[in-house]
């Protein structure tokens, strides 16, 4: 595995209300930004391919094993 993808983070979306790009119980990789976080949103990869920001409410943090993330990577 890469360090790339080792630093891949994942979450569970728990809820989509007024979202039409995200689907409940998806997992959906997020990427890096600590400025939104500290706003308590999330930049997440959603169904348009895009990155935009989200309300962290809306996702749990998962940890999936190695096997789970490049069969997600293989996706992209």
């Amino acid at each position: 595995m890469t360090a790339e993808s080792e630093n891949k983070k994942f979450v569970l979306c728990v809820s989509n209300k007024d979202c039409d790009d995200l689907e409940k119980r998806k997992i959906y990789q997020i990427l890096p930004d600590k400025a939104a976080e500290k706003e308590g949103y999330l930049r997440v990869i959603d169904e348009s391919g895009e990155d935009y920001l989200y309300p962290q409410s809306y996702f749990i943090l998962v940890h999936l094993p190695r096997e789970a993330q490049e069969a997600l990577s293989l996706s992209e």
